[in-house]
């Protein structure tokens, strides 16, 4: 690479930078404060001094790739999206960071808020944006529906359990507070027939005292270091002037010193296709999801399930070799035990092979395979249960409802991503397992990542690069995500099956 300064012009020095590599070399002239390199080319160290040698400045965002001309009927290509995502032109912040910065934290589920929330006992100041319409917490999320009872259903994550002694301490925290309290219902692994073996209580189990949404809800500080914008769905990324400007839908939203990355899937690689990120768009890119039915129903008489002297009737199950169906929880039980004389409300959750096969757009999931998904996974949930077909009772409510990108097959196994020269990170379960205690680790993480680099003031940015470039591995766990400390840990071996997250 060379760096050759040209002559001065209205008070403006240029840089030209040429940088030598597989394929043809690329050149850009731009005031010497503003950089754009091609990721690929270049490591951190030696990007981080060319930033020293452009002197304080801003930013430029990425140039767009020349059109090419192309044979045949056009269409769209994954393969070859991805790969031009891949050679953008890496964005470098040389600005000085304030002293009072601001972070955009893109997603509001556990990863997202605990990152404010750490952000705010640093003293960065946050905004929050989430696109719920209902609530905050990703899915830590929760229905209910009026009627003549109300009907409640945790329809995402179930419980959650602690090992980690930094978690376990907020886990304190929410008990103290009456956010959560510990669920002692009987739960154990339900194979097909009816044959039920209860998982010995060999950790505490969580759950929020009104359904997991009400944990979310409350998961943020009250504090005016921390904004939550919702719902708003943040659609484009772009570097300007030594900040992140976002907006929705061509609306500005803000500019920002640093921005974080707090979730996943198709909107979060469309996110960051254009943004300048190619490093961070490479790790994302690499995230293997799953795709989970969800089927809410509420039946008028209780469910005959198994029980006998040894134990009484489960509130929550592991289903085992049911092709359609890999959890049921009794969400009546679980959130309201003492309450009697009511409809019950269950969740189930579909296996991660089944989600796979019947796939559609969540957004506009068509009425015959919603039927069809509701009719398969009621006859699960009598093959489970060891009932003939077409004798469970028929349910008074039904709701079905498609995770496309429910939980993480595989993870890098680090606590969070960070780009320092593009002032960019990632947070979120899957950077380390697929609970809602690595999901809010991470964000920690970040936030105390991001916090320490910006005391640094910015500089020596390579000594805070994290989790650009390692490689993916296999997650292990249960169709509906991992708990830590909980006996039972054994994942379902079914063709693409899912290793998940919540």
């Amino acid at each position: 690479m060379t760096v050759d300064q040209g002559d001065k012009s209205a008070a403006i020095h240029s840089i030209r930078i040429t940088v030598q590599f597989a394929v043809p070399h690329f050149v850009e002239q731009m005031p010497s404060s503003l950089l754009v390199v091609p990721a690929t080319a270049l490591p951190a160290a030696r990007l981080a001094r060319v930033v020293a040698a452009s002197g304080s400045g801003g930013s430029t965002p990425p140039k767009a790739s020349p059109r090419r001309g192309r044979r045949g009927k056009p269409g769209f290509s994954r393969r070859s999206a991805i790969k031009k995502s891949f050679h953008q032109e890496q964005v470098v912040f040389s600005t000085p960071v304030p002293a009072d910065p601001t972070v955009a934290v893109i997603g509001g589920g556990a990863s997202g808020l605990s990152c404010a929330s750490s952000l705010a006992a640093r003293g960065v100041r946050s905004v929050v944006f989430d696109t719920g319409m209902h609530g905050l917490g990703g899915r830590m999320a929760t229905r209910f529906v009026d009627g003549g009872d109300q009907l409640v259903f945790d329809h995402a994550a179930q419980f959650f359990t602690a090992s980690d002694e930094r978690f376990q301490r907020l886990v304190d925290e929410w008990l103290h507070r009456g956010l959560i309290r510990e669920w002692n219902g009987l739960i154990g692994e339900l194979e097909a027939g009816g044959h039920f073996r209860p998982i010995p209580s060999s950790a505490p189990r969580y759950i929020g005292v009104n359904g997991m949404r009400s944990l979310a809800d409350a998961m943020l500080p009250e504090t005016d270091m921390i904004k939550v914008v919702r719902p708003c769905w943040i659609s484009k990324l772009e570097p300007f002037n030594g900040l992140w400007r976002l907006f929705e839908n061509e609306k500005p939203r803000g500019e920002y010193d640093a921005i974080v990355i707090a979730h996943n899937g198709k909107c979060a690689n469309r996110l960051l296709s254009t943004s300048g990120l190619p490093l961070l768009t490479k790790q994302m890119k690499r995230l293997e999801l799953s795709s989970v039915w969800a089927l809410l129903a509420a039946f008028e008489d209780p469910l005959p399930i198994p029980n006998n002297d040894s134990h009484e009737a489960f509130e929550g199950a592991f289903v085992r070799d049911v092709d359609t169906l890999s959890w049921m929880g009794n969400n009546t039980r679980k959130l309201f035990p003492t309450k009697t004389e009511t409809s019950e409300c269950w969740t189930f959750f579909s296996t991660a092979a089944y989600g796979k096969r019947n796939k559609v757009p969540q957004e506009n999931i068509p009425k015959v395979t919603a039927e069809k998904v509701k009719e398969d996974m009621l006859g699960g949930v009598e093959h489970a249960l060891g009932l003939s077909k077409g004798s469970l009772q028929q349910p008074i409510y039904t709701r079905v409802q498609l995770w496309g990108a429910a939980l993480p097959m595989n993870t890098p196994g680090v606590s969070c991503i960070f780009d320092p020269l593009g002032r960019a990170g990632i947070c979120g379960d899957w950077l380390s397992g697929s609970s809602i205690e690595a999901a809010v680790l991470s964000g920690m993480s970040l936030a105390n990542h991001i916090a320490d680099y910006f005391v640094n003031h910015g500089e020596c940015p390579e000594e805070f690069a994290i989790g650009l470039h390692e490689n993916l591995n296999q997650v292990e766990g249960h169709d509906i995500g991992q708990f830590p400390g909980l006996d039972s840990q054994k994942p379902q071996v079914v063709e693409a099956q899912l290793m998940p997250s919540i």
